[in-house]
């Protein structure tokens, strides 16, 4: 190929579009006129700039609807291919690759002897709590006997061929000895003890009836509403008590107890009792040898306290919980958690009564900590090498490593037409449900594939996933350490650093709402930027309190250019979606995005195929009735977060995030995991899939120029651009099919861009170039003729009316 003909070269764009049929306008129409995608160039990339959709002149409405239907999703890819696809067909995938990865991690390697002692410090107490190793530290056992054979003398030799007596040492007894907690919770916190299972003696009001005499439970911020934060007694003597029905005959170990959440109320139970009854007429205590058992409570409001049964517990169907003393200032508050086995049903007397069914699929259903998430991580890779590659996005506070599990049918390569697509957990590391989520999803991915399920084939084909199970590792060790029931409300919760990482990414909300009160103030709406907006400088600096999980996750945003993703929490039933932040900093104010349409679609997705979200009898968790809002909110509307990942994510790299909130119970006990995968797998496997029956999101336009815009069906006049080359618009028609719509743009290098790499090379100028720039002289010569003609006669006039 001659000289000239390599630096005449055109470029080929291919922009793939998507439609969606629930009102977005995505980021090419933000209701105020044109707005200019600026896509950030990591790797010397192009940039893309559609303008404003056709049919639609008007401001968007923000008016919230559930309306949407599937439609197909949106690619821009620039190829070295001379053939210009105008087809709304399925396009073959290249198998062009660009190396968008991480190194890969061997996880044989053990770890670090620094961190493991940082982490796991040696001694009894700082190991893992259990159940079998819970605290007996609340209940009143008399004190051990000394040992009762410490004066027995040894046997007398008897005379040959006798054989001697054999005298056994007895074990000591311990009176008052608690057993061991084997029994999992009955669920108060995770709600399936029902509202009518839990009954008082007495109740100040509704808001403080038994039902809400639950662990965990948070209250609302005004005090007196039906959403307070335990059950309240009326009287204040020791005749009070609440009541647990089990429904069955059950063996009861144990009792956890809280104080009141209230922000204005400080009250908690300092001592009380426990009786066991199987009709509700008689009852029977809890007794410490031939004592009854009075068993310590709280000392503040929110310290979860578990207290053990003797061995000599009564098994029953009914437990109460009967206060005996109570914080001084305070009242008779409460909130609690019952420990206790089902005994086995042979007669079927209580099939009205059954469990909950758990699931059919062979899993690891348990709490993994770090070590032995390596240890599962590893298994699932060594099971499905051809599709998993396993890296690190970085460390956190204490060393421990983020690790990430990548699932595609080429791992450890970004191509094109593939879409990049994330799940993120543990950033909050108390809220564990979402870390073993993403476990069971790498098993159950892995799994399926094998045995050639389609659904995942297909997923696996057509989808780069790359789950990051423990965002905050350092927080959930912590957790774990004081086990699923004992860790409380905000334990883990925060990085090492005590920093909350959903309020630690960098406030790009405010960066927006400037520049566009700025371009309104001086009429210039060209300008307008909400998307791909640079990290502001502040934030960058190593001053700056980010935490190095914050940062870590940054780059790895800014590495892989991401389409979709959602991060997994825990606390409540609902998915949120963007904008997280307020405009004027309200405690609550709906902010809808230009894509506001597109975020309430998926967030749909989510929740309308999640058992439990979309069950109608269910109760709210605490102290917000999401079913009103079809269990999804505008995160700012539910609350204001100034540096969210959500918004982050969107105003940064163009990638559509949303936040899962799974389930009530923050931290369930592993008996409930079966349960919650049940409850989630469904949602988790579809809401992947949106890149095909649902438009996928414009991710930033990468090195090989794979770009993805979500647009609704119509007609748009799209304008591609490239540094150095000349921009091309034309028009592309988004349809309501189920797959990406190509539209292609070819650019020409511009003279200018030409000449410097000719030049560069020592080249000559081949005789289209110097026409070309020849006549770029002469209109610019004409210009600045006309325009320095145009000063002489401005002057000339001046001076003659002076």
């Amino acid at each position: 190929m001659s000289e000239g003909t390599v630096m005449a070269q055109s470029l080929y764009f291919t922009f793939v579009l998507s439609c969606l049929i629930c009102g977005s306008y995505g980021l090419v129409s933000s209701g105020i006129g044109i707005t200019t995608v600026r896509s950030v160039d990591y790797n010397a990339t192009t940039t893309v700039t559609p303008t404003e959709r056709r049919d639609s002149t008007t401001k968007p409405s923000t008016t919230q609807s559930n309306k949407s239907t599937n439609a197909p999703a949106v690619r821009l890819t620039s190829t070295t291919t001379s053939k210009v696809l105008t087809t709304t067909t399925r396009p073959p995938k290249t198998t062009t690759t660009a190396n968008y990865s991480f190194n890969t991690e061997d996880l044989n390697e053990g770890i670090d002897k620094k961190v493991e002692k940082r982490v796991w410090n040696k001694e009894p107490e700082d190991e893992p709590l259990e159940f079998a190793k819970w605290s007996t530290r609340s209940v009143k056992a008399v004190k051990k006997p000394k040992k009762i054979w410490k004066n027995v003398k040894k046997p007398k030799v008897l005379p040959k061929k006798r054989k001697p007596k054999v005298v056994k040492k007895s074990k000591p007894k311990i009176i008052g000895r608690p057993s061991l907690p084997e029994c999992p919770p009955l669920g108060l916190e995770s709600l399936r003890v029902k509202d009518p299972q839990l009954r008082a003696s007495s109740y100040k009001r509704r808001g403080l009836g038994p039902h809400r005499g639950r662990l965990n439970i948070q209250s609302g911020i005004e005090d007196g509403d039906i959403y307070d934060g335990a059950w309240c007694a009326q009287y204040e003597d020791k005749k009070q008590w609440l009541e647990v029905d089990a429904r069955r005959p059950t063996r009861f170990t144990g009792v956890i107890l809280q104080g009141r959440s209230s922000i204005w109320s400080w009250d908690f139970i300092l001592t009380y009792k426990v009786q066991f009854s199987n009709d509700t007429l008689v009852w029977q205590p809890a007794m410490n040898g031939t004592k009854e058992a009075v068993f310590e409570g709280n000392q503040d409001t929110e310290t979860p306290v578990l207290a053990l049964f003797n061995e000599s517990a009564t098994v029953a169907r009914y437990i109460r919980i009967n206060p005996q003393s109570w914080y001084e200032n305070g009242t008779i508050c409460l909130r609690a958690e019952v420990l206790g086995c089902t005994l086995p049903d042979p007669n079927n007397i209580y099939a009205w009564q059954q469990t909950e069914q758990g699931t059919k699929d062979k899993l690891d259903f348990r709490h993994h900590n770090y070590k032995e998430m390596r240890k599962l991580m590893k298994s699932v890779s060594e099971a499905c090498p051809d599709i998993t590659h396993i890296y690190s996005i970085g460390k956190s506070h204490m060393g421990l490593k983020m690790y990430v599990m990548e699932i595609s049918d080429h791992p450890g390569k970004h191509e094109l037409g593939e879409p990049e697509f994330r799940y993120v957990a543990g950033m909050h590391g108390n809220e564990a449900l979402g870390r073993e989520l993403l476990l069971n999803l790498m098993q159950y991915i892995c799994q399926e594939y094998k045995l050639g399920n389609q659904r995942i084939v297909r997923l696996v084909k057509e989808t780069r996933i790359h789950l990051l199970p423990s965002m905050n590792p350092d927080g959930y060790e912590m957790a774990f350490k004081k086990g699923s029931e004992l860790a409380g409300w905000a334990l883990g919760r925060y990085s090492y650093q005590g920093i909350d990482m959903n309020h630690n990414f960098a406030d790009l909300n405010k960066v927006m709402w400037d520049a566009i009160e700025f371009d309104f103030q001086n009429n210039d709406k060209s300008k307008l930027i909400n998307h791909y907006i640079p990290i502001p400088e502040y934030y960058t600096s190593e001053d700056a309190f980010v935490a190095l999980e914050t940062r870590a996750v940054i780059n790895w945003m800014q590495n892989i250019p991401f389409v979709l993703s959602a991060n997994l929490h825990g606390g409540e039933l609902v998915v949120t979606y963007p904008f997280d932040r307020t405009e004027d900093w309200a405690p609550h104010d709906d902010t809808p995005t230009p894509d506001n349409s597109f975020f309430r679609w998926l967030a749909t997705v989510y929740a309308s195929t999640n058992q439990v979200m979309s069950n109608p009898d269910r109760r709210p968790c605490h102290n917000e009735n999401f079913q009103r809002y079809n269990n999804i909110i505008n995160g700012a509307n539910w609350h204001t977060v100034q540096g969210s990942m959500n918004d982050f994510s969107y105003l940064h790299t163009n990638c559509f995030d949303v936040t899962v909130e799974l389930s009530c119970d923050k931290f369930p006990h592993a008996s409930e995991l079966p349960i919650e995968w049940e409850n989630n797998k469904e949602s988790l496997l579809i809401y992947m899939e949106q890149h095909d029956g649902v438009p996928f999101c414009a991710s930033t336009a990468v090195a090989d120029g794979d770009y993805w815009r979500l647009l609704n069906p119509g007609e748009y006049e799209v304008t591609v651009s490239a540094e150095g080359y000349n921009p091309s618009t034309r028009m592309c028609r988004v349809m309501y099919e189920h797959y990406p719509t190509i539209c292609d743009f070819r650019l020409t290098k511009t003279p200018k861009q030409r000449l410097k790499e000719i030049l560069a090379k020592g080249g000559k100028l081949p005789k289209d170039l110097q026409l070309r720039l020849r006549q770029l002289r002469l209109r610019k010569l004409r210009a600045s003729t006309k325009a320095i003609n145009s000063r002489r006669a401005a002057a000339s006039r001046k001076a003659r009316g002076s």
